[in-house]
């Protein structure tokens, strides 16, 4: 069955190959003159970039070696120092550039071409975290491996997840919203599944952190000379493969009449397309978003040039395209950033930055893709009063029973009677000093789970979207850039600071996410997907502002990315307490309204309810909730989405039940998280948040793969 991506008719990116470039005569002699002149100037322009791009790198450094010195080395004046600085730094850095751009380039187009997704990408795809999550577990073994195994191992990693999220979303078919949800749910789980990694060996996955931000610094070029081969060769079968690519453009149904086997051409490209990823994360780490930006420059550039979208022409220039964003990545940062601090920025931030740019902006030129599924009618069971409090009188139950749990638990196992003299005052000095550490930890996970279950389940009314969460809309990522921001701006402020810049950012985050996705009204699927932009956005903005106020500190940024009650004092449960302690009762004042918001516009207008007013109201308790417990522990994912969901299967879809249900799940999901981090490696620690990641994006995915769409 055909599958056509819903995008704007106006839409200036061609997401398949025209099928009259592909099917018909050129045309008459002088317009294939032109034409040909026309594709020989584009991809010589795009040369011409790509070298005065690598030139002007060569030039940059922190060493005093500048163009004058270039130049006059290669006019014959004998300069060791400047021969060195180059062999040593700069010529592997541009040369890792200009293979990462090509294998992410290709890899990019190759991938957007068989899903028929602009939004494909090896980001998307998970290809880069599974690679990257490979690359972490040969660290952990602290055997120094050849660089074809390493290679072999980052390939199987990108494979797997490459698969689980095209197995999930049918190859593309369910629409771009749910590949990109599924690839960023995969993303996720690999991500923290590397975290904890790194966190459990430390020695061992040293200087992992900013590597796996993407950076083309090298100390030699063996890496490069080893992928080369490899790259070249995947490169040149992707295109002698092209001609089956541009068939493949025209429908499935119609490549099956023309005689295409239409899996084995899938199958082979997302091989190659793999292959060349995982090439480039094992060179340089995973460089955020080069393999989405770069093909949709080149489609752009495609589009106005007749007979330039034919996949025999389109990969190239997507391969400059990809060398010239990394170049030019890497340009701004040590023009922007100089001396030794840009060394310490990976330039996957820089590509991240610009690569959500382009997300976003695919992402408001999408055609709404029909009625949402409602939120009320997903996971929903009718359920009776009686079977409703014996549901909230248990989980009130389980959570006081975890809460004591969590005091007991930890680097220093205590018992009942130790908690109970610390209360009353005569409890010794260790176990006082251990209490009033796990105190404040105990409870900062308890209210801020409470306060993202609140969230969530906000969010799922007012999208009508049961995948949506405070943390795919952006709103915990621009939370965290607010709390951080404060932190490098004003170090040693108070935690109300914090916490209202982390409010401010929150906000801010909602605002722009609300405002690009309102285009012609309010869709779910463009909401959805202009959050994931955003909070990829602002990922990398925290990397980046702790990379510049410390850039050795990144045991801060894995705090904040990570969702971590370490280190927490009584002052910083306090501002989300007031948050859920005023806002809970008005979202409860809400229920009614949440309840017609979640199943239709029309029904919401015909009731009575003020639309735009609620909405408005009621994502803005949203963000200042996600924002109180931001400040509390940090960025925690899948809270959000885990709790409201299992709220309704358990209770129904009446917010009046759903409200008190997901708040105690909420609760109890990243209290127990805490606590068994506190616990399992002590006395070493894994966030709370890495392991709600670890249970949340599981779960995510099995609830797209219950979802889908039965095949035709």
């Amino acid at each position: 069955m055909s599958v056509h991506t819903p995008v704007d008719a106006g839409s200036d990116v061609s997401l398949a190959t025209d099928p009259a470039s592909a099917a018909t005569p050129t045309g008459t002699p002088p317009r294939r003159t032109t034409s040909t002149l026309r594709i020989l100037a584009v991809l010589t322009v795009a040369l011409l970039v790509v070298a005065v791009l690598a030139v002007v790198d060569l030039t940059l450094g922190t060493s005093q070696v500048g163009a004058l010195d270039i130049v006059r080395l290669l006019l014959g004046t004998d300069d060791d120092q400047t021969l060195a600085v180059l062999v040593a730094s700069r010529a592997p850095r541009v040369l890792a550039a200009l293979l990462v751009g090509t294998a992410l380039g290709m890899s990019g187009a190759a991938l957007q071409s068989v899903a028929r997704n602009p939004l494909a990408s090896p980001d998307t795809l998970a290809v880069n975290a599974g690679a990257y999550l490979t690359v972490a577990l040969v660290a952990v073994t602290g055997f120094t491996l050849p660089f074809a195994v390493d290679g072999a191992f980052a390939f199987l990693g990108g494979l797997a997840a490459a698969g689980l999220v095209l197995a999930i979303a049918r190859g593309g078919a369910e629409g771009p919203t749910r590949l990109v949800l599924a690839g960023s749910a995969t993303m996720l789980a690999l991500s923290s599944l590397t975290i904890v990694l790194m966190l459990l060996f430390e020695q061992e996955t040293v200087g992992l952190f900013a590597w796996g931000q993407g950076s083309i610094v090298q100390t030699g070029t063996q890496k490069v000379l080893d992928a080369a081969p490899l790259v070249l060769v995947a490169s040149v079968a992707l295109v002698l493969w092209s001609r089956r690519l541009d068939v493949l453009a025209l429908g499935d149904d119609t490549a099956s009449v023309l005689g295409l086997d239409v899996r084995r051409t899938r199958l082979v490209t997302v091989l190659l397309a793999v292959l060349l990823a995982a090439l480039a994360v094992t060179v340089a780490g995973p460089i955020g978003f080069v393999g989405l930006s770069a093909p949709v420059i080149a489609r752009l550039v495609a589009g106005r040039v007749p007979g330039l979208s034919r996949h025999r022409l389109l990969l190239p220039l997507a391969a400059l395209s990809g060398c010239a964003v990394i170049l030019a990545a890497d340009v701004l940062l040590r023009v922007l950033v100089p001396g030794t601090t840009s060394v310490a920025i990976p330039t996957g931030v820089a590509t991240s930055l610009f690569g959500a740019v382009v997300m976003v902006w695919l992402a408001r030129r999408l055609r709404d893709s029909g009625p949402s599924r409602s939120t009320a009618a997903v996971g929903a069971r009718p359920a009776s009063s009686v079977r409703v409090t014996v549901i909230v009188a248990v989980l009130v139950v389980v959570v006081l029973a975890c809460v004591v749990a969590a005091f007991l638990a930890g680097d220093r196992l205590l018992l009942l009677g130790d908690v109970a003299n610390w209360f009353a005052g005569v409890s010794g000095q260790q176990v006082s000093f251990v209490l009033d550490q796990r105190t404040p930890r105990v409870w900062a996970a308890l209210l801020a789970g409470a306060a993202l279950g609140l969230a969530g389940t906000t969010v799922q009314a007012v999208a009508r979207n049961p995948l949506a969460e405070p943390g795919l809309l952006g709103i915990t990522g621009g939370a965290g850039v607010g709390a951080v921001l404060a932190l490098v701006l004003f170090p040693g402020a108070s935690i109300w600071v914090v916490s209202a810049a982390a409010c401010v950012g929150a906000l801010g985050t909602f605002a722009l996410v609300y405002a690009l996705a309102s285009r012609r009204g309010l869709s779910s699927d463009r909401l959805v997907l202009v959050g994931i932009g955003v909070s990829a956005a602002a990922t990398s903005l925290i990397t980046l502002l702790v990379v510049l106020s410390n850039p050795w500190n990144t045991t801060m940024a894995l705090t904040w990315l990570s969702g971590s009650t370490y280190g927490r004092t009584a002052a910083q449960v306090w501002p989300v307490a007031v948050a859920l302690v005023v806002l809970t009762p008005l979202v409860v004042r809400w229920r009614r309204d949440l309840d017609v918001l979640s199943v239709d516009d029309d029904v919401a207008r015909v009731l009575g309810v003020q639309l735009e007013r609620t909405r408005l109201g009621v994502l803005v308790v949203t963000a200042i909730l996600t924002a109180a417990s931001v400040s509390a522990i940090g960025v925690v994912g899948f809270v959000g989405l885990v709790a409201p969901h299992l709220a309704r299967s358990l209770v129904g879809s009446r917010h009046s039940r759903v409200i008190p249900v997901a708040v105690l799940l909420g609760a109890l999901l990243v209290s127990v998280a805490d606590t068994l981090g506190r616990t399992i490696i002590a006395p070493a620690q894994i966030p709370a948040g890495l392991l709600t990641s670890l249970i949340g994006a599981p779960y995510f995915i099995y609830l797209l793969w219950r979802t889908r769409r039965s095949t035709s």
